[in-house]
């Protein structure tokens, strides 16, 4: 059975920052491209990063400098640390892994 537990939400000030993490189970971790998206009030599930299995990585152009995306296959556990935080970027983030999604994590910004 296919898992991925996402945690480390929660409510920071802006310009703070946060660690998600994201635990798989039941699929070959370590060969699956692994993302996070971010889903606000009002929008569309965005995209804001992608480690690759070469451990290349891919960020939304306004995420960049901030967020950074890392992965341990040894624990099957794809993490998301974002610092310098903002407002806007208040959120329900979810991992992906293959065509799995997490069930996602709140994570509030306060002005």
């Amino acid at each position: 059975q296919v898992q991925l537990v996402e945690s480390g939400g929660g409510l920071v000030q802006a310009g703070g920052s946060l660690t998600l993490s994201c635990a798989a189970s039941g699929f070959s971790f370590s060969t699956y491209t692994m993302s996070w998206y971010g889903h606000a009030p009002g929008k569309e599930r965005e995209l804001v990063a992608t480690i690759y299995r070469d451990r290349s990585t891919y960020y939304a152009d306004s995420v960049k400098g901030r967020f950074t995306i890392t992965r341990d296959n040894a624990k099957n556990t794809v993490y998301l640390q974002k610092n310098r935080l903002k407002p806007e970027e208040t959120a329900v983030y979810f991992c992906k892994g293959n065509t799995y999604w997490g069930q996602g994590t709140q994570i509030t910004v306060s002005s």
